[in-house]
């Protein structure tokens, strides 16, 4: 799940050009169109560890109370098929039937993300490889395979096994991550688009209707992006899949900006989203700022709603179900305890309609200078605007805390007296812009 903080540097100045590029227009509803009503829904990525069928129970009933309408897991590769090719793991896919009967039981479709390359046929550098135990993680499984022919072979029997009950087929996890925890070695690109054009008409040739995801991108700089179309990727996927921690509404504005210069009209599946409640007990995890209770909840409402009306995202899925001491993503805690999140999630799955939170603002004077104060909704870049005489004659541009708090000190040139002041997050546009006056 982690987002690597180079990548998000990068995709913070992009973002931040695009931001400047299109201050006066909402995008919420821009782009070209994909489903009118996006799937909302949240991972179960820990069900790629269970080893019983009622681990899986549990979590899908979960998922189920929670109105999901889309979960997503893991397809572990190198422990459905860890010896040789055509030879599976029959407790492995016992865990996998498992999640479809009770997905298909509820009138929930997955998204499988098939990753981890076997030991038998990684490209692993042979140091790696002598460590590679059959059906346990290691470095080993974390490099492509020599032959992508073996993976499409894979991809293909899930999807003539699982078929419809399938939402899409996601092609490997977060390739463009720098910190190699999911996709190692050198020429990433080159070899992702290789899995991508290997794995799409292998799965398109046993089930037409499967859905296949490419990208699972971390960075919404467009730089791995431009560099898969350049490696031929075209073609070999229905939608490309998203990972944005750090302003998602500000990545996948900025993303969609580098599909529309290559005339690529997919829609995007973010698929990975949310906040860890670690505070005050961390100050990051997962290199994210930790954040209470409380506004992990007001976080998911108000991105759900942000999500709601945009017409090229077509499924929002929140990380993660269930949290961890060291990844506390979850709506529910290590023991199970439904945090604040989880109701307001459950809430926002079953009607996602309604405004996100307001942006606010308070002005108050300072010296010889005007400090603004206020809050705002989740996820983008905020604009301050401060007029005099109907001219404007100050501009900033900023983000929120991690409390989606701010305060700004105006330049004292500005004076104290007869100053307006407008706010307004770029997703959301003008026409919800606070303003105020002294």
């Amino acid at each position: 799940m982690t987002a690597d903080v180079r990548m998000q540097a990068a995709a913070f100045a992009l973002a931040l050009l695009a931001a400047l590029a299109f201050a006066h227009r909402s995008w919420a509803a821009s782009s070209a169109a994909s489903p009118a009503a996006s799937l909302g829904g949240v991972n179960i990525g820990s069900l790629e560890y269970a080893s019983e069928p009622r681990d899986v129970d549990r979590e899908m009933a979960e998922a189920h109370r929670l109105h999901a309408g889309i979960v997503r897991t893991t397809a572990k590769w190198s422990v459905l098929e860890p010896l040789a090719q055509g030879r599976l793991s029959r407790r492995a896919l016992a865990v996998a039937d498992r999640v479809i009967q009770d997905a298909t039981a509820t009138g929930i479709r997955v998204i499988m993300t098939v990753e981890g390359t076997p030991c038998w046929a990684s490209a692993a550098p042979l140091r790696l490889l002598r460590a590679c135990l059959p059906g346990h993680d290691s470095a080993a499984n974390r490099w492509p395979p020599r032959d992508t022919a073996a993976y499409a072979a894979f991809a293909a029997f899930l999807a003539k096994r699982y078929g419809t009950h399938l939402a899409a087929i996601e092609i490997w996890n977060e390739p463009d991550n720098s910190n190699e925890r999911f996709f190692a070695g050198p020429d990433k690109a080159a070899r992702y688009a290789a899995l991508l054009r290997a794995a799409y008409p292998a799965v398109k040739a046993v089930n037409p209707s499967v859905t296949v995801l490419g990208g699972s991108l971390v960075g919404s700089n467009g730089v791995f992006l431009r560099a898969l179309y350049a490696a031929g990727i075209r073609g070999n996927y229905d939608g490309l899949s998203v990972h944005f921690y750090t302003l998602p509404l500000a990545s996948l504005r900025s993303i969609r900006q580098v599909q529309n210069a290559a005339g690529d009209t997919t829609p995007l599946w973010l698929d990975e989203f949310g906040w860890s409640s670690c505070w005050p007990r961390y100050r990051t995890q997962q290199e994210q700022a930790c954040v209470t209770e409380a506004t992990q909840a007001a976080n998911l409402r108000d991105l759900f709603r942000a999500l709601a009306l945009s017409r090229y995202v077509a499924a929002e899925l929140l990380y993660d179900l269930r949290g961890w001491t060291s990844e506390d993503f979850g709506v529910l805690s290590e023991t199970g305890r439904r945090k604040p999140a989880y109701r307001a999630l459950a809430r926002v799955l079953r009607s996602p309609g309604g405004d996100p939170a307001p942006v606010t603002l308070r002005l108050r004077r300072e010296g010889p200078r005007i400090v603004a104060t206020g809050s705002g909704p989740v996820g983008d870049y905020m604009q301050l605007e401060a007029f005099t005489g109907g001219a404007a004659r100050y501009r900033a541009l900023f983000v929120l805390d991690r409390f989606n708090r701010y305060s700004i000190r105006l330049p004292a040139g500005l004076g104290t007296h007869g100053v307006t002041v407008r706010v307004y997050q770029y997703w959301a546009g003008l026409a919800h812009a606070a303003l105020g006056t002294l």
